[in-house]
């Protein structure tokens, strides 16, 4: 006799094959992601957080650069520079120069951004002048200029050719004009820049807007202080923040000119740090931590009050919302 067996129904997979299959895509998607991030996060973290972090270690210790660290001070090195009157000297002057180059070189750059952008015969080569100064070396440009207005120089060589001998001086030998003579340096070398990036910003301004209230009887001047300028914002903006960080951290051309003097006129942070630090590593450190530590929260600040427009975060999202 057979006996028939019956088959039972049959069983489901259930949702595990498509569980498998998400967690395999998003173990490749993380793969990828370290694939590509991973050296760049390594490359970051040597060579800045890392250094930053042995700077701070560093500026706790009397320290001359050779041997263990030993000598254990806490915050005598912070105290001793916001004890000395030449550093603080020196994050004024940053600050000034900052504050100069918003209030000078920004105007000036646009205004030449404006009418460099306007049809004219020439306007190719006069862009690539402009632009010459930024491409010099600093060094280059920094030693050319200190033979420049050497008291020997070739202005005041000039001055006394065409009779305004008087006006001859020693253009950085001064401290109460030193500064100003650096920041006109400065704005000779940055100033194509600013240039430059303020004529890449008019290309995205849509020419339709002033054809239209051209039509309207608007006059050049009206169009670009009402229409042109506002969309150039977020390029002022970013150049506003390139410049301020620019100024914090400015040495080279300082130091190849001026080397901070004379008594210390233009002395700026980043020369202070090499001028007193050179001899005294743990001192050096706490300064260079100072000028981080400035740097990053002026850096923080403006991008979270000035650029959050610009930068599309959540909470300017979610501000928009109301």
């Amino acid at each position: 006799m057979t006996s028939i067996t019956q088959a039972g129904p049959a069983v489901s997979a259930g949702p595990a094959a498509p569980r498998t299959r998400t967690r395999r895509r998003d173990t490749r998607k993380l793969l990828e992601i370290l694939l590509f991030v991973g050296p760049a996060l390594i490359v970051f973290v040597g060579f800045v957080i890392l250094p930053v972090a042995l700077a701070a270690v560093y500026s706790f210790f009397n320290w001359n650069g050779l041997g263990p660290l030993e000598r254990f001070i806490g915050i005598d090195n912070y105290i001793r520079a916001f004890g000395d009157p030449l550093f603080l000297k020196s994050i004024g002057n940053n600050f000034t120069i900052a504050i100069l180059s918003l209030l000078i070189q920004g105007p000036l750059a646009i205004t030449v951004a404006l009418l460099l952008n306007r049809k004219m015969r020439g306007r190719t080569i006069i862009r690539a002048a402009i632009f010459v100064p930024y491409v010099l070396s600093e060094v280059i440009a920094g030693l050319s200029f200190k033979l420049l207005l050497s008291p020997r120089g070739g202005l005041n060589a000039f001055l006394e050719s065409i009779g305004l001998g008087d006006l001859a001086q020693p253009w950085l030998a001064q401290p109460d004009t030193a500064l100003w003579v650096m920041f006109g340096i400065l704005t000779w070398k940055y100033l194509g820049f600013a240039i430059l990036l303020m004529l890449a910003g008019l290309q995205g301004v849509p020419e339709e807007l002033s054809e239209a209230a051209a039509i309207d009887g608007a006059s050049w001047w009206k169009i670009q202080w009402h229409i042109t300028i506002p969309l150039l914002g977020p390029t002022i903006r970013i150049w506003a923040f390139l410049s301020i960080i620019g100024s914090l951290q400015l040495f080279d051309m300082v130091w190849v000119t001026t080397r901070g003097g004379p008594v210390g006129a233009t002395s700026t942070m980043a020369t202070y740090m090499i001028q007193y630090g050179q001899g005294n590593p743990g001192y050096g450190s706490a300064v260079a931590v100072i000028l981080f530590l400035i740097s990053l929260l002026i850096a923080v600040l403006y991008q979270r009050h000035a650029m959050r427009r610009d930068l599309g975060t959540e909470a300017d999202t979610r501000g928009d919302d109301f």
